[in-house]
């Protein structure tokens, strides 16, 4: 038998692990450049209004063609989240009996559709829904995304590599405004959406036409297949035809349905041991849980902010300053984590000591500031604490991909997203507003909200208490655990010649 050396090679695929976190990351940077054209003031719009005169101006964007009251303005955002919050974990259970970059090409389709039916929508209605499967086509991408990342990126960048992944999410907000604001006023509020659709739709036609990719700890999908019966039917003369099992040909539609609906039953066994798995692991558990009350700020803040600055500090741009803040601390703060965990050597132990000390000092800095009188006092010391608060981004989310299993990864992403919209950003934003309804003093509203940043940090500190294992590649049956440090290979890699030449 010819040894591997002698056999042929041929060059690598030209679908690197570099040129898959740039695909993702455009991904990503268009899914938030449609959350913040939504909320841009060019496309969200305002409602018809009449001065005490009788001077009346007309509407504009979504809410002045469909007279939404603001209720329904705020319903399409929560639209898209419902989409968001049910398809994430049937996405990442349905990798296990689906190749899981197919479902990435799946959920960008349905996004892609969607986001032009938003476009072409004609009521209130017809978008809300068009916002739902927004959410639901996001889904997939959110929850295998960042496994696939992991297990392609160079070992002593892995982290950096999720860091830059996530930076995208402020970047894409913030472009989002600029996008929605620029489309809107030029031309239509529905040119914002199918410029959109235009520049997503790429991807997933590559998601389909390309060869797909296997996350690590996922049998090839071929490996599951059994052989099929030998299907015969009832013969012209009237012979009953049996299949190779001794079954009568006439009761397979019946069997068909029992397979059917005993896939269906195993899928959701697969689901609940799964989620058992998930919920009585300590680590993950903890994580979650500071990013629950680290999400809850956040979103609150991203809310109400503007808002804020503007009572507080009596500022007449209070949006673009928030908006300014946001980019320029997300991004360097986001990337600055990621570096810094990789520096540390990443283990989940020191991305826990970097939670709980970044978000503590962040939340120091960001809680001083608002006690300063002093615009200029005040944004200093709050850009410091946005720069700490950002720089955990990368961290929480390796430790939600290395407590667990290569197989849990998607599920475990996809019930941390869930976990902090539902916990955390969604009920915080009204939460504030009844606290300010009864304190009626934003700057004690303000310290209120930041004190919650301590609770984070001190729930990631218990973290760095806990026996932890950093879980890179395990079977399904949990009999091996092999470090992907000991190995890494490019997507797609050209047979022989990848296996024996690669470097990361």
């Amino acid at each position: 038998m010819a040894s591997k050396a002698s056999e042929p090679s041929t060059p690598p695929s030209w679908f690197t692990p570099k040129r898959l976190l740039i695909i993702f990351c455009v991904i990503n940077l268009v899914n938030y450049v449609d959350r913040g054209a939504i909320a841009s003031n060019g496309v969200n719009g305002t409602l018809p209004t009449c001065t005490d005169a009788g001077i009346c101006t007309s509407g504009t964007g979504i809410q002045g063609d469909f007279h939404l009251s603001n209720f329904q303005d705020g319903v399409l955002s929560s639209a898209f989240m419902v989409g968001l919050l049910i398809a994430s974990p049937i996405f990442a259970s349905l990798a296990k009996s689906h190749n899981p970059f197919r479902l990435i090409g799946v959920g960008l389709s349905v996004w892609t559709f969607a986001v032009a039916g938003c476009g072409s929508s004609f009521d209130f209605w017809s978008i809300a829904i068009c916002r739902m499967l927004v959410g639901v086509g996001e889904a997939s991408f959110i929850s295998l995304a960042a496994p696939f990342i992991d297990d392609n990126a160079p070992v002593a960048q892995k982290t950096a590599w999720l860091a830059t992944f996530y930076m995208c999410i402020p970047a894409g907000t913030a472009l989002g405004y600029v996008y929605g604001g620029f489309v809107g006023s030029q031309f239509n509020w529905r040119v914002a959406f199918w410029g959109e659709a235009i520049l997503m739709l790429p991807f997933p036609i590559l998601g389909f036409v390309m060869k797909p990719l296997q996350l690590e700890g996922f049998a090839p999908l071929e490996s599951k297949q059994t052989p099929t019966s030998v299907e015969t039917n009832v013969s012209e003369t009237g012979e009953v035809s049996v299949t190779d099992d001794g079954m009568l040909a006439g009761d397979q539609p019946f069997t068909r349905g029992s397979e059917s609906t005993s896939r269906l039953w195993d899928q959701f066994t697969r689901f609940s041991k799964d989620m058992q798995v998930l919920l009585h692991d300590q680590v993950y558990v903890v994580n979650v849980l500071g990013y629950i009350s680290y999400n809850f700020v956040i979103g609150a803040y991203s809310y109400w902010g503007p808002k804020a600055g503007q009572s507080i500090y009596h500022m007449s741009n209070a949006d673009l300053v928030f908006g300014g803040i946001t980019i320029v601390c997300g991004i360097l703060g986001t990337l600055s984590g990621g570096l810094i965990l990789d520096r540390m050597n990443s283990t989940i132990s020191n991305a826990f000591k970097l939670l709980s000390g970044a978000t503590f000092l962040g939340a120091i800095f960001c809680f001083i500031a608002f006690c300063f009188r002093s615009l200029y006092v005040y944004i200093a010391l709050f850009c410091i604490g946005e720069l700490l608060i950002f720089a955990t981004q990368a961290p929480v989310n390796y430790v939600s991909l290395r407590c667990v299993r290569p197989s849990l990864r998607p599920l475990s992403m996809a019930i941390s997203t869930v976990s902090i919209h539902i916990f955390g950003d969604v009920p915080s934003a009204p939460l504030v507003g009844v606290l300010q309804d009864h304190i009626h003093d934003w700057r004690k509203t303000a310290l209120c909200l930041t004190s919650v940043f301590f609770l984070a940090a001190g729930i990631w500190f218990i973290g760095t208490f806990l026996k932890n294992v950093d879980i890179i590649n395990e079977d399904e049956e949990g009999q091996s655990a092999t470090s992907i440090r000991d190995k890494t290979k490019p997507l797609l890699e050209g047979n022989n010649y990848a296996e024996n030449n690669y470097q990361p």
